[in-house]
């Protein structure tokens, strides 16, 4: 890949050498510093169907984002050495099979990557600003600010002043990288949000994939007790130009009741993979397409269920798998030899790309490996069928609500829209 380059911002203090000091003087994210900072700014388009909007003569071009903007500064990170280890240099190979697992030998994350620190069987914690969290990050890590823009507009700043009043939304390399391009995602860094999925800020990260544009750049999501490290509202992203395994699975259509119907998303159950797993396509709007997951997530979390969520399809396919293997890992029920690899199944790994520690798993690692590995992960079938009629029941509940919101606001609502029978592309749904 080529990589264009923009300028690049190499201080949030050049104005002025002679100044004093603003802030702490560690230059991080906290409302310390980040209030008085100037940094990149993006703002992508407010249109509620990006899929039909089209790039104005003013505005970046179609692969700005990703390749000059998110890559190009990523790529000078790598080379102003703020990363613990060169993950380009990570060995990579997919293993033989029907599924295609990729494997990735990355010896320093091992060695390097940051301990959690927090317990790992609840879902829902407070965040606790005495542990690591974001705002305690240099702000040369950061790359830029990603917010939504007013009008229908793409706009890219090469300087923004943050301001006291404005909690940023920012794009910071992950210093662990597992590929080629790792970054994170951070809603409002400075309100500090624990780690827990929202309408609102899952939104904002279906929005970043679509900016993107690419089928190889996914954006992850991991739960406390599904191997989130830091209990402060992130999401991460790479770019890898293979397909996952996840994405080639075939997968069967859940009937949905005639209120979630109407939002146009599709919901699935996967087939022949060794994660159960739910899949959302599809949205009258990403907004529709973000309620639903996000509710689904909240469901998850409101009943301490630990999940991972992949988005793919640039925005527009989003995977959803609860899971249990810390659960498992903690009742002594994972085998000794699964335990030693080290490995810590989280998103990635689920997704099929599985980041091994040591060189002999990498060399010796089969089919078979990576099956044992994710049938550990993935909830039974009857624990599964209870878990997707909890979010189920818990979607019908917030369509249900908002009909009976819009009977309130608008009298004449039919009460024909609550039919309890109809038919959907030729299947009997009950509502």
């Amino acid at each position: 890949m080529t990589i264009k380059r923009i300028p690049t911002v190499l201080s949030n203090y050049q104005e002025d050498d002679s100044a004093e000091p603003r802030g702490c003087g560690r230059n991080c994210l906290g409302k310390c510093c980040l209030p008085v900072s100037k940094l990149p700014l993006y703002s992508f388009k407010g249109d509620a169907d990006p899929r039909n909007s089209s790039a104005g003569t003013d505005e970046p071009p179609p692969d700005f984002f990703l390749n000059s903007l998110l890559l190009g500064q990523w790529e000078d990170r790598m080379s102003r050495g703020l990363f613990r280890y060169d993950v380009t240099a990570c060995e990579t190979k997919v293993i033989p099979g029907a599924y295609g697992f990729i494997a990735q030998l990355n010896e320093g994350r091992r060695l390097k990557k940051r301990p959690t620190e927090f317990r790992i069987d609840r879902v829902l914690q407070p965040f606790d600003p005495s542990k690591f969290n974001f705002t305690k990050v240099g702000q040369e890590e950061v790359l830029f600010c990603f917010e939504a823009g007013k009008g229908r507009k793409t706009c890219f700043l090469e300087s923004a002043t943050v301001g006291e009043e404005n909690s940023f939304n920012v794009v910071a390399i992950n210093v662990s990288p597992i590929e080629y391009g790792h970054v994170l995602l951070i809603p409002l860094v400075s309100d500090c949000l624990p780690q827990q999925i929202d309408p609102n800020s899952f939104l904002l990260a279906l929005h970043m994939a679509v900016e993107a544009g690419s089928p190889y750049f996914r954006l992850g999501y991991n739960s406390l007790g599904a191997f989130a490290t830091i209990n402060h509202l992130h999401f991460q992203a790479y770019f890898l130009s293979m397909p996952f395994p996840v994405e080639r699975a075939p997968t069967q259509r859940i009937p949905v009741a005639k209120g979630l119907c109407q939002t146009g998303v599709k919901i699935s159950r996967m087939l022949n993979y060794p994660v159960r797993g739910l899949v959302y396509e599809g949205g009258n709007s990403l907004r529709d397409l973000s309620d639903v997951v996000s509710k689904s997530c909240m469901c998850l979390q409101d009943n301490n269920i630990p999940f991972n969520v992949l988005i793919s399809d640039s925005g527009w396919r989003i995977f959803l798998f609860p899971q249990c293997y810390a659960e498992k890992q903690a009742l002594g029920e994972v085998s000794e030899e699964l335990l030693d690899t080290q490995v810590n199944p989280a998103v990635w790994e689920i997704s099929g790309h599985m980041v091994l520690k040591r060189k002999k798993d990498f060399e010796g690692a089969t089919e078979q490996y990576a099956l044992r590995l994710l049938a550990e992960v993935s909830l039974s079938e009857a624990r599964f069928e209870e878990v997707k009629a909890y979010i189920f029941e818990e979607l019908a509940e917030s369509e249900k609500e908002k009909m009976e919101l819009k009977k309130k606001e608008n009298p004449l609502f039919q009460s024909s829209a609550l039919a309890t029978h109809h038919l959907v592309e030729g299947l009997l749904v009950m509502q």
